[in-house]
């Protein structure tokens, strides 16, 4: 399984609704292996989506996280106006680098 963070730019002054995650989630078919999903608003004008998705490579996830998107740009009204300026893996903190011991 991998976490795919898929970055949506929406134009400015653009209010989603409230049940946006409720959307989001609803849109999602089970051929798409998603197997969990994260909906992140960050005002004033981004969505993030993070989506965990079963595959075998990461290059698969990541592509199947980006036609997920272009299938809810299309069929959310909502979201019909946003724009996809990103899709990947995130990339863990330093924090989590193993530290050298002596």
């Amino acid at each position: 399984m991998y976490l795919v963070h898929a970055h949506l730019e929406l134009p400015r002054g653009t209010e989603l609704p409230y049940e946006i995650r409720d959307l989001v989630r609803s849109a999602i078919l089970p051929g798409d292996r998603v197997e969990h999903l994260a909906v992140h608003v960050r005002p004033p004008s981004e969505l993030t989506l993070g989506f965990y998705l079963l595959a075998d490579l990461l290059e698969e996830a990541e592509e199947r996280a980006v036609r997920v998107c272009g299938r809810l740009l299309r069929e959310l009204p909502p979201l019909a106006a946003a724009r996809l300026t990103g899709a990947g893996a995130p990339l863990l903190p330093l924090a989590f680098t193993p530290e050298r011991v002596d």
